[in-house]
């Protein structure tokens, strides 16, 4: 089975096809609707080989399905066709999900993606769990986003920013008791230390993510998540 992975940033749009090294990469941004992401996928990746496709979504997604629009790109991703426009058989799954289940090696694990805003799921022995963390009040009327997301990156420094991120990873460790947590995300490069039972990710486990929804052992977790 050949597998196109699509990871739909707020920036750019990342996409790969198992047996191939070098992935595409296409601007996003606030334009780019759910038609305009397939029409370039499918004009980028013209004589790649895929009979499936996974699509990573910056978003909720319940049943398969898109349940808002993003909020750093264009519109009419709810209610598209995306099997339809493919042309073949579709998952979608949040975009965080994805890279946690690309990077899940085992045990009680917590991906948070460092990106446009903060992503997050859990896995909890081979069970995915996608979660909505970043909205969540952290203090002072804000939320965990506003204190690692790219724009408090811009507001506090990167000095300040690691600081928080720090604090935020160590907050969400001990209350959801991860034994493994993941920083990923485009942003994650830019921290210089981890804290303890912290690794870093990498977003080429998106990649590994969208090839593993189509593999046998993530059907379970993924039938409960109404994908499979």
């Amino acid at each position: 089975m050949n597998i196109l992975a699509i990871d739909v940033g707020g920036t750019h749009v990342k996409v790969l096809a198992s047996g191939r090294r070098k992935p595409l990469e296409i601007p996003s941004g606030p334009k780019m609707t759910a038609k305009e992401m397939v029409r370039q996928v499918r004009e980028g990746t013209t004589g790649w080989r895929y009979s499936v496709v996974s699509i990573g979504y910056p978003g909720p997604v319940l049943h398969g399905k898109p349940v808002s629009e993003p909020d750093n790109l264009g519109g009419g991703w709810v209610g598209f066709d995306f099997a339809k426009a493919f042309g073949c058989p579709v998952r979608v799954i949040n975009d965080a999900a994805m890279q946690a289940l690309g990077s899940y090696k085992g045990g009680r694990m917590l991906f948070l993606g460092l990106g446009t805003g903060l992503g997050s799921a859990l896995i909890v022995d081979g069970v995915l769990e996608p979660m909505e963390l970043a909205h969540l009040p952290f203090k002072d009327g804000q939320t965990y986003e506003d204190r690692v997301g790219k724009a408090a990156l811009k507001r506090f420094g990167k000095k300040k920013w690691r600081r928080n991120v720090a604090d935020v990873v160590t907050r969400l460790q001990a209350a959801l008791e991860a034994d493994d947590v993941v920083v990923g995300g485009g942003n994650a490069k830019l921290l210089q230390s981890l804290p303890k039972g912290v690794r870093l990710g990498s977003n080429a486990n998106a990649f590994a993510g969208g090839y593993r929804l189509w593999k046998d052992h993530a059907k379970g977790s993924l039938r409960r998540l109404g994908v499979a």
